[in-house]
Order: C-alpha cells, then structure tokens, then sequence
C-alpha cells in the first residue's frame, strides 16, 4: 500500500475520535480494523464535483465556481457530512452533492483543522441542482426532516459547533425561502423543543478532503454502522415520526 492510501486510511480511521464519543470511536475503529486496511476506492469524477486541489489537501473554493446555465446550488450543514449527502442524492434533480467546510474564517481548512474545532466552519453539503426538476423549497422539506434543529452546537453524537445545522443562502429569494420553511416547521414541528437552526449568508465552501465525498456508496458498511452507532435515526424518528429521513 501506498503512502496516499496509508493516509488517507489513517484520515478514516481516526474521524470522529476527537469527539465526547471517544470510548465509541475507539470502538468502532477495532471493530474495523481489518478493513482499513484496504485502499479506498477512487471517486469517478463528474464535471461539476471536479475542482483544483489546494496545498492543503482541500480542494479549491467551490462557491467561486460558475455554475452551467440553468443550474442552481445550495448549501446546508447538518452535522457529519457523510449522513448528509445521501439524502439529497435521492432527490430526482440534483446532480451533485460535495461535502466541505464552511461558514469558518481559515482559508482552504483540512479535515484536521476543521473538527479540532478552531477554525468556525462547520461540515456542510454543496448542492447542485436543476431547478426545472426540483426546488429549493424541496431541498428544504429534505433538510429539515434529516437534521436535530432543536440544538446549535451539536448533531445526534457529535458535539461542537463544527457540527453545528445551518442553513446558507446563496441569494434574497432563497434566504426569503428559508425564512419562510423555518416558520412553517416552527408551526407544525410535532415536538416542543424551539428550532434554533440558523439562516446566514453563504461564505467560501471548501470541498472535504476526496476520501470523504460520496462516502455513503464507496464504503456503505463502515457508513451504515457510524450512523447507527451515532444514534443518527433514532433521534430523528423521535423527532419527527414516519416523515423523518434516514
């Protein structure tokens, strides 16, 4: 094995062991063990997720880039970016989902830097649709139904405000969007917990380190058992019953 493959193994192995959940990281790293040592598979590239890598290992500001006409983009954080992407797939009319950073004030962040904590940005989803086949609004209906919005510093078991559930937007119609579902989910949500996800502005959005896009599908059993283990949809079914995501 390589020594890219050895990093980025290592960089697998070791997410989420910087959390309150150590003993469970711990855990789940022996448990796979055997595993990691394998290669990752490499990620088919698609013109629209293709993006220049930066010195640090992230890859260049994604919100910079030119959209193909007739396309739109969104941007949402809901906790592990992993858990994130895969809903979204799902939804007839986006093309692509990248996870990456933002919301924070470092420049080109790495894995390392971001969920040490110190750099403001939290983990999110690049969202790229056509907005002929699907709307923000939908998106939105998505969001809400695959994130805790009752908490600001957390999700399910990873704690920080680098896991924090925000919602950005790229322009007054979708901050007006935005604005508008939180309303509608404050008013029919079927728990009591106030819903404290954030609205903002979008900042830079740094794509994640290549190992962690597309997560769910090149590596679905080392996915499947974090998210369990996390509590992801347990939480979620208590929150919002049969409507919500998984």
């Amino acid at each position: 094995m390589n020594a890219t493959n050895d990093n980025l193994n290592d960089g697998l192995c070791s997410k989420r062991l910087s959390g309150k959940r150590w003993r469970l990281r711990q855990w789940m790293l022996l448990a796979f063990a055997s595993s990691c040592l394998a290669a990752l598979p490499a990620q088919a590239q698609t013109q629209i997720q293709s993006e220049a890598r930066g010195p640090s290992g992230a890859t260049a500001q994604a919100t910079a880039q030119p959209l193909p006409d007739g396309l739109a983009q969104a941007i949402f954080a809901g906790g592990c970016f992993w858990c994130m992407e895969a809903p979204f797939d799902q939804v007839e009319g986006v093309l692509s989902t990248t996870s990456g950073y933002t919301g924070g004030t470092v420049t080109n962040p790495t894995y390392e830097q971001v969920s040490a904590g110190g750099t403001g940005h939290t983990e999110g989803v690049r969202i790229v649709f056509d907005p002929q086949k699907t709307s923000f609004e939908k998106l939105l209906e998505v969001y809400w139904r695959n994130v805790d919005p009752t908490v600001n510093d957390r999700q399910f078991c990873d704690v920080g405000t680098q896991y924090r559930p925000e919602i950005f937007y790229m322009n007054p119609k979708q901050q007006e969007a935005a604005e508008r579902s939180k309303s509608e989910q404050a008013r029919t949500k079927p728990f009591k917990a106030d819903i404290v996800v954030a609205i903002t502005p979008a900042t830079e959005f740094w794509p994640a380190e290549e190992y962690h896009q597309n997560y769910s599908a090149k590596n679905p059993v080392r996915y499947w058992f974090y998210r369990r283990s996390c509590g992801r949809d347990a939480r979620l079914k208590e929150l919002w019953g049969e409507q919500a995501g998984h």
